[in-house]
């Protein structure tokens, strides 16, 4: 099987290594990835052939677009190639394949995977069964650990660093799995307050919270209303209620609309808050909000699309042109 890398090890080249979580990446590796998304940024036509003859397997099982796409052209932008399916009903499993013959199977055709399953735990099976690199585009209410590296990287650009930031995470705190990673990554760099804005129904999660206390540097307050605590942010994570994670549908009715912003409640923050979403936007954002500068959440798409490239160029062992593979550096201020 591809190997996990162990919690905060030490710097330790990619090449070979499965992405369950951003636990398997150690912070310094996280720094350098974003350094090597950056110079991607800005040198695309020297790597567009970095990746030739290489195949990415896509295993998508549940609805995606903007992870797939941004994961296949990732890959095509690399000078790559692109396999896969993007439901569970053009698949095997249609027919009762498991998940690990499945990708044992994928794993003769391909030199990397990346995994949608809606059931939490499905890509680190995944993982375990491949002998190629695993990378979890999302499974279940768990872990999306490369939305986290988008959304670190739009950070990044937005205030030149990724902590001593105020961080409000907004909506559904409960199953949105964007929230639930972004904050744990974010606790393992430090020196974060978290504001976690939700109605009681759709709080953060016991084993997300006991994270954040864990840390010492990082600190978080609950809250159900938004405008009394926007002028303190520094970010804005809004994110959906998601009605495919709802059993009810008078729930799901009841709080879609909890959140809504829009320019008045804008006109409380700061003029450097940024605004991120991880998409697809419902109703949570006003679609006049979107040409405001503090908007970052179409920026966040581009960085995703890099960050993919960046790991799934460190995963594969692909060499860049011109870029330094040398030991990361701490993302700097």
């Amino acid at each position: 099987m591809a190997e996990r890398i162990p919690p905060d090890s030490q710097f330790d080249n990619l090449n070979g290594r499965s992405v369950v979580t951003l636990d398997d990446v150690s912070t310094s590796q996280i720094s350098y990835l974003l350094r090597k998304a950056r110079f991607i940024s800005n040198h695309l036509p020297e790597v567009s052939q970095a990746a030739a003859g290489k195949i990415l397997a896509t295993l998508f099982y549940e609805p995606s677009t903007r992870t797939r796409l941004s994961f296949e052209t990732a890959m095509l932008r690399l000078g790559g190639h692109v396999i896969g399916f993007s439901s569970a009903q053009n698949a095997s499993v249609s027919k009762g394949e498991s998940i690990s013959d499945t990708v044992k199977t994928v794993s003769n055709y391909a030199d990397v995977v990346a995994i949608r399953h809606p059931k939490e735990g499905a890509a680190l099976v995944a993982a375990h069964a491949a002998s190629i690199p695993v990378i979890n585009a999302g499974d279940g209410g768990h872990m999306h650990p490369t939305q986290t590296l988008a959304d670190l990287a739009t950070l990044q650009s937005r205030f030149g660093r990724i902590t001593d930031l105020t961080v409000g995470l907004c909506g559904d705190l409960t199953f949105g799995r964007t929230v639930h990673s972004l904050i744990e990554t974010l606790c393992r760099f430090g020196n974060v307050r978290f504001i976690l804005i939700s109605p009681k129904e759709l709080r953060t999660p016991q084993y997300v919270l006991d994270r954040i206390t864990a840390s010492e540097s990082c600190s978080y307050e609950e809250v159900s209303d938004l405008t009394s605590v926007i002028g303190d942010l520094d970010a804005l994570y809004m994110t959906r209620v998601q009605k495919e994670r709802f059993f009810n549908e008078d729930d799901y009715l009841r709080l879609r609309d909890t959140y809504i912003l829009d320019m008045e409640k804008l006109a409380l923050a700061k003029p450097t808050m940024a605004v991120l979403h991880p998409l697809p936007r419902v109703t949570e954002i006003s679609t006049d909000v979107d040409n405001d500068p503090r908007a970052a959440y179409f920026e966040q798409v581009r960085n995703g699309m890099l960050m993919r490239m960046a790991l799934m160029s460190s995963v594969v062992g692909i060499t860049l042109p011109g870029f330094a593979e040398d030991r990361p550096q701490e993302v700097q201020a």
